[in-house]
Parts: C-alpha cells; structure tokens; sequence
C-alpha cells in the first residue's frame, strides 16, 4: 500500500507537474466571469513559479545537501568481501526491445558495477533492481542487466541478481536475504549520491551494514550553489529529482524504514 500511494502522491507532488497543474487551472478560471481575476493570478503564479524553478540555481540548493551527505569512496586497502549496486540505472524495455543494454542519467551505477568487478576480483557483485512501475508490468531492471553483461565485459556469472525489489528498502531487505552477510565483512554500496542517504539508511535498517560508494553526482560540489540553468527544463528535472528525494526520506521515517531523517556517516 506505501508503494501504491507513494507513486500516486508524488505524481502529483512533483515540481514540476504541480506548477503546471496550476498554470492550467488559473488559465482555465481565467476564462469564467466569476474567478476570472483570481484564475489569472494564479496562472501568473504558475508560469512565474515554472521560470524560477527551472532557470534560478533552487534546484542546486535543494540537491547539494544530499550529494554532499557521504564524501566519495577512497580506497584504503582494507579487503572488500562484496558490492552491491541497487537498480535505477538500465532502462529495461528498452534494453530487450533494441537487444542493446540501454542505460539512462544514472549510467555510472553500471559503469561502477563493471570496474569494481575489475578492481576487487575476489568481492562477491550483486545488482538489485526489479520493475519500479505502478500500471504496468515491466521487466525487471536485474533481468535486463543479466541478459547483456557482454556490453561490460564481465561474465554473467560473475554477479548475483536480485529481480523482486521495487524500493529502495526493498532493495535492502531482498539482497540481505539473498545474500547473507557475516558480520565483519565489508561492503561496498554503490548508487546515486544524491540516493545514498536513503539507501544507507535503509540498509541499516535492514541491518546490512554497507560502505557508500556514491556515484553520478549531478553537480561540481558547492561551487554551484549559484549556477543558473539555460534551459527551462534542465532546472525543473533536477529540482524534481531532488525533491522526490527529500519527500522519500520523510515518507521513509514515517514509516519505519530508516531511523533517521536524514542518514549520514
């Protein structure tokens, strides 16, 4: 039921659908004789509310907190008995639909999974990731990978799959099962950084204890707290992004899935 209403929140939730949302609305009062004024008002505030947020630096405001939260993975010679690389990266119909691994932004997820494979020849590789759509039925993103390990040069074999998770605790919860970590042993998590905060929490939770290893930071660090966007909609799909991120972590707390509003070191 929290996957159900979380997707149906949200679509509305969004940044950017809610500004449009509500420049349509104003526009449509606009045109009755009784809430004319306060329909053109409120279309204004829609149009002004989709410029600021896709062209001012708010959507770095609201990312930057969250790439920040973890400092990128640095080697310190200390053995790694696994790694595991949670889903949101492989487009999967369209993997099987082109018969090519098709990745999206978050590619270096994949990019990671392969080099690591590479660089520790003894950890145990595990990819979660299974179908994340609310009225369809999609292939899970494990499957896609599974089936076109080739394009990374790593042998199929070489990794363990986990095709249920739909969330990121599920991701969690699922690749614990699968795999059953003795204690002591060390782990190495990898997703995006602006996700690494949910998704150690939600191993902790689990009771998994992992190692972050964020990849595909979408800014420079703190030097672009005052980048502007040149398009509309570059500001708006990051600001969107990094605000789902933000209500996932308190719907997450609400719940019980992380202890902590906002997971850290």
């Amino acid at each position: 039921m929290f996957y159900v209403l979380s997707k149906v929140f949200w679509f509305f939730a969004t940044p950017s659908n809610f500004l449009a949302t509500l420049t349509l609305v104003g526009a449509a009062l606009a045109l009755t004789k009784r809430l004319r004024r306060f329909g053109a008002w409120l279309a204004v505030v829609g149009v002004v509310g989709l410029l600021f947020a896709g062209l001012s630096p708010l959507a770095n405001w609201v990312i930057l907190p969250l790439e920040d939260r973890f400092p990128a993975f640095r080697d310190d010679g200390r053995a790694v008995d696994g790694v595991v690389v949670l889903g949101g990266a492989v487009q999967a119909e369209e993997s099987f639909g082109r018969e090519q691994l098709t990745v999206n932004e978050a590619g270096e997820r994949v990019i990671a999974l392969a080099d690591l494979a590479r660089r520790y020849p003894g950890a145990r590789i595990v990819f979660s990731g299974g179908g994340g759509t609310l009225l369809t039925e999609e292939a899970p993103e494990a499957d896609a990978l599974a089936r076109f390990m080739d394009a990374l040069g790593i042998p199929r074999q070489r990794v363990l799959f986990e095709n249920q998770s739909r969330t990121t605790f599920e991701n969690a919860v699922y690749t614990r099962r699968l795999i059953e970590p003795r204690p002591g042993e060390r782990w190495l998590l990898v997703t995006s950084a602006w996700h690494m905060p949910r998704a150690v929490g939600c191993f902790r939770r689990a009771g998994f204890p992992v190692t972050a290893y964020p990849v595909d930071f979408r800014t420079r660090g703190p030097s672009d707290a005052w980048r502007t966007f040149t398009f509309v909609s570059e500001g708006l799909r990051r600001l969107d992004l990094s605000a789902k991120e933000w209500a996932g972590l308190i719907g997450y707390r609400l719940v019980g899935h992380i202890d902590a509003l906002f997971p850290g070191p």
